[in-house]
């Protein structure tokens, strides 16, 4: 059974810290090394959980000038979770899309304004993106097959009923766990020993 937005509202309530801020990325059957080396990234020491994560991105940017963004990895069944705190790689076109050769990357994003993106890609052909808040504007190769999905899991779309709470975002991982079959958990998020390297983002 597909999970809607109602089911990842924990997400803004229990990691406060990076939920104004993230981008999470699952690419299937790469090793957290392999990904990486596509991203033309260093290795940084592992962290223990999401708010050592956190600390260590903002530490990290401000060490770097804002030239490099810390990732922290972990491998769920064949797929690597990649988590950019107030980070945004996963969903630039420019770097996701080469990177995505010869396999399927999914990233969600969004920044302290509330602007995101979903983007979903295969062997570097974009099939979708849309900004979560806005699912009616869909582009990529196959904007429309996953529209009924969208719908289902509550994203609002074109004369969709609106809704009190803005679940846009938590639509996104249940959107990314469709894709995927891959639940984020919140002991996943906690409880994880995360390998960690740093990219150039810019």
């Amino acid at each position: 059974m597909t999970k809607t937005g109602v089911d990842y509202a924990w997400f803004e309530n229990d990691f406060p810290d990076i939920a104004e801020a993230y981008c999470f990325t699952l690419v299937r059957g790469l090793s957290p090394a392999e990904l990486v080396s596509r991203l033309q990234g260093r290795p940084e020491a592992p962290l223990q959980g999401m708010a050592e994560v956190v600390d260590a991105a903002f530490a990290k940017y401000d060490l770097e000038d804002g030239d490099r963004q810390l990732v922290a990895m972990t491998t769920p069944g064949a797929w690597t979770l990649l988590i950019e705190p107030n980070g945004y790689l996963g969903v630039t076109e420019e770097r996701a899309l080469p990177a995505s050769a010869g396999t399927s990357w999914i990233s969600h994003f969004v920044n302290v304004n509330a602007v995101g993106t979903f983007l979903w890609a295969e062997d570097q052909a974009l099939r979708l993106c849309f900004d979560p808040m806005f699912p009616e504007d869909r582009w990529g190769t196959t904007p429309d097959e996953l529209l009924d999905v969208i719908t289902r899991i509550g994203f609002h779309v074109d004369d969709a009923p609106e809704t009190e709470i803005d679940l846009s975002s938590p639509a996104a991982f249940a959107l990314a766990e469709h894709l995927t079959g891959v639940a984020i958990t919140p002991e996943l998020l906690q409880d994880t020993t995360f390998t960690c390297a740093t990219v150039r983002i810019r």
